[in-house]
């Protein structure tokens, strides 16, 4: 009998050997599909990786759940992920409609008020990203972009090397 503070014996060993099989179904899978699987390129790959995650929480938690309906629905995430990652090539229009477009927050130094506004991202924010960035003054950065990811890249300025518009592909401005 199984209470809240001591499981019983069978149930720890239930727990540890789903986790051995889980995680190996997800290493093939992974293995199958690809690195990409969990790289967050998007906030479709974001939410991919917590269901992949609430799926294994599920399965290994819970006794009464299957290992072979837990692979089934990791793999089936996974292929799903897949294809709409083919249709994000593939398709302009799909991608268009499926990702967020990166957006420039600065330039040159200056805060584009406009952007910060549409993104609504915090001046603040803005700062503490620099500052992780190791930016002392605002006049060292060329751009600042808000990726499709949700993360922040920061631009320095070089003495030799100006900012290639082929960097911002892409970016709203």
């Amino acid at each position: 009998m199984e209470n809240w503070i001591y499981p019983s014996i069978e149930i720890l060993v239930k727990v540890l050997l789903t986790i051995i099989a889980i995680f190996s179904i997800i290493i093939i899978i992974t293995r199958v599909s690809g690195l990409r699987t969990f790289a967050k390129m998007s906030s479709f790959d974001f939410a991919s990786t917590i269901a992949v995650g609430s799926i294994l929480a599920t399965i290994v938690l819970n006794p009464g759940q299957s290992i072979v309906k837990g692979a089934i629905a990791l793999a089936g995430i996974i292929f799903f992920q897949s294809v709409f990652t083919y249709c994000k090539r593939k398709f302009d229009w799909f991608n268009r409609l499926a990702t967020n477009q990166p957006m420039l927050l600065m330039e040159n130094g200056e805060f584009l008020k406009e952007n910060l506004n549409k993104t609504n991202v915090d001046v603040k924010d803005v700062y503490a990203k620099m500052r992780e960035a190791n930016v002392k003054d605002k006049s060292e950065v060329l751009a600042i972009v808000l990726e499709s990811t949700g993360d922040i890249s920061v631009i320095h300025k070089s003495k030799d090397v100006g900012l290639s518009q082929e960097i911002l592909t892409g970016v709203e401005k």
